[in-house]
């Protein structure tokens, strides 16, 4: 089973090389993002107190997006694996889906990070919100506010998975097609 956290700030291209990676290796994509989207989107509870901190560029309490996350999970028991995307985001969120994913006897395989540029992110993510309908793509001073988030919270899982030997970083300003040959060179 290969259990992957595809890793990098906003914009970093994320989503895209999922789909790739989905298509060649038959995961399933855990995105965090798309499911609180379709939360707020269906107003459910948890949709609604997720607004609270996405419309602000802040986090999802860790506690919210756990349980959410192992629910995603139970539903697919005999999966040949996962691409997490945008999960985990802290430290104390990669010690849980650790613990969680151990339990099941399917550690994580390996973090890949899209390393990508600020100032690249910044001018993807405002392209992408003048398409994608999402408003915290539309506005520069909230993605800025993304990416300090960013840095000081979820950057240190970087180190996390470092020290497990499982960190690997791939040249996110490459094309989509060399960002994703690099990834499969890593996976194969």
């Amino acid at each position: 089973m290969k259990n992957i956290v595809l890793f990098g700030p906003p914009g970093a291209g994320k989503g895209t090389q999922s789909e790739k990676l989905i298509e060649k290796y038959k995961l399933i994509h855990l995105s965090t993002g798309d499911i609180l989207r379709a939360e707020r989107k269906a107003g459910t509870p948890l949709g609604k107190k997720a607004n609270e901190y996405i419309d602000k560029g802040i986090l999802v309490p860790d506690e919210v997006v756990i349980g959410m996350v192992e629910n995603k999970i139970n539903e697919f028991p005999d999966c040949p694996g996962f691409i997490f995307d945008g999960f985990p985001r802290t430290t104390a969120q990669g010690e849980a889906l650790d613990t969680m994913l151990n339990e099941k006897g399917s550690p994580i395989t390996m973090m890949i990070a899209l390393e990508v540029d600020e100032d690249e992110l910044t001018k993807r993510l405002l392209l992408r919100g003048q398409t994608s309908g999402r408003e915290d793509d539309k506005n520069e001073d909230t993605i800025r506010k993304r990416f300090k988030v960013y840095n000081e919270e979820t950057l240190p899982l970087k180190e996390f998975y470092n020290l497990q030997g499982k960190y690997f970083g791939v040249n996110g300003m490459n094309s989509i097609e060399q960002v994703f040959e690099d990834i499969c060179k890593l996976l194969d």
